[in-house]
């Protein structure tokens, strides 16, 4: 019986090993970049050069309870925001009350709402291309800012200056997360993680297209570009248009950048754990955005060098009593989970600048997040099998069309 154990024990131990030693070192192939990336981007004051250089474009559906932070922070910038542009998907709350509010005290506020969602587009790209659509032709970049980011003073004259100082075509950035509940905190940056493992750090250049990343919550483009590329066009379709755009963008010649945007934009994406794991986790796969290849490939090492290294930790130290596994392939398969459950507590203190501290007594479990990324890639996995049938409450697929021509009524 025994024989028979660490015959099929060693053939497994081999297989995992197989498994595991090449996505360990894609791994730290990428890791090794992180210390040689680009600093976070600062916050500037506008030179005059800047002015009028920017259109704004937020698009919102139902944001009421989220959006004030938003429109207080753009109201802060100065004025190289020529004007915000408020793309309302006809929401049933008071958000374009909010809106018209803000508009009453800052002119450079307005309010639109989009036309009627065609069948082949999703609403985010769809309210951003309207956006674009109608801003001025005399501003130089597009910003778009989501409605639960909160952009700090200095924000759009610091990235804006960035972009010119690095020749950047589009850029975006990543922000600082504001938490609030215990299981937040735990499972938030475990899913984080997955985007560090799977792509290299933000502020890293010399990405190839089809692995660019980007982030739509503060969305830099030239203008000039974004009408090459026909808006958001190419991205009509996807639930991550932000990636889809920006690797379509970088097919095409431009040059695209993600940097680290901590110390000028916060974002308070969702409440609680529950909408953690279904609104985030479902747009994480990125499967949108690459082929499916790329999809296996990164299914494999999240797999590897994140999933397993704590269940294979636990189930070593579990049998162990019972069988002795002293024999080098055991003892080697535990030494390499060891050293990536080691790496991944490590990546705690670097991503720690990521998120607000201060606004959350139960942030501690922040420091327990690795026992959830058995979790973070069974989301991952779930996502990566299925289409988004809704989204923000708007509904997709076959009944998309009975949704259009509903708000095409309600317009009219």
């Amino acid at each position: 019986m025994n024989q028979d154990f660490f015959i099929v024990a060693g053939a497994v131990c081999f297989g995992l090993l197989l498994l595991q030693v090449p996505a360990t070192l894609i791994l730290l192939s990428r890791l090794f970049k992180g210390p040689f990336r680009q600093p976070p981007v600062s916050p500037l004051s506008p030179t005059p050069d800047l002015v009028g250089a920017v259109s704004v474009v937020v698009p919102t559906l139902n944001e009421a309870k989220r959006i004030s932070p938003c429109l207080a922070g753009l109201s802060q910038q100065s004025y190289e925001v020529r004007e915000v542009i408020v793309v309302d998907s006809y929401s049933q709350d008071a958000t374009p009350d909010l809106v018209k509010a803000t508009q009453e005290k800052d002119p450079r506020f307005r309010l639109i709402n989009d036309d009627p969602l065609p069948k082949d587009w999703v609403g985010r790209p769809w309210a951003l291309h309207n956006g674009f659509l109608y801003s001025s032709e005399q501003s130089e970049w597009i910003l778009g800012i989501d409605a639960d980011t909160q952009p700090q003073p200095g924000l759009v004259a610091g990235l804006v200056k960035t972009a010119q100082k690095q020749g950047y075509d589009l850029v975006s950035l990543s922000p600082k997360f504001i938490l609030q509940d215990l299981g937040e905190w735990w499972l938030q940056p475990a899913l984080l993680m997955t985007l560090l493992y799977r792509f290299d750090p933000a502020g890293t250049a010399n990405q190839s297209p089809e692995r660019v990343m980007a982030n739509g919550q503060c969305f830099l483009c030239k203008r000039s570009v974004l009408a090459a590329l026909e808006g958001y066009t190419s991205a009509r379709s996807s639930f991550c248009d932000d990636v889809t755009l920006a690797r379509y963008a970088a097919f095409q010649g431009y040059k695209v950048g993600f940097l680290d945007g901590a110390k000028v934009i916060k974002v308070r994406m969702y409440e609680g754990m529950a909408q953690t794991w279904t609104e985030w986790g479902r747009s994480l796969d990125l499967k949108d955005a690459a082929s499916f290849s790329q999809i296996l490939g990164d299914l494999w090492v999240l797999l590897s060098v994140q999933a397993l290294p704590l269940l294979i930790a636990l189930t070593y130290f579990l049998i162990s009593p019972f069988f002795s596994l002293s024999a080098f392939p055991f003892r080697l398969l535990l030494g390499l989970n060891l050293f990536l459950l080691a790496i991944r507590f490590a990546l705690l203190l670097a991503i720690a600048p990521s998120y607000d501290f201060t606004q959350s007594k139960t942030n501690w479990t922040f420091w327990l997040s690795p026992l959830a990324d058995p979790l973070a890639f069974l989301r991952i996995l779930l996502s990566s099998l299925y289409t988004p049938t809704q989204w923000r409450g708007r509904i997709y697929g076959k009944i998309q069309k009975e949704e259009s021509q509903k708000i095409n009524a309600f317009s009219n």
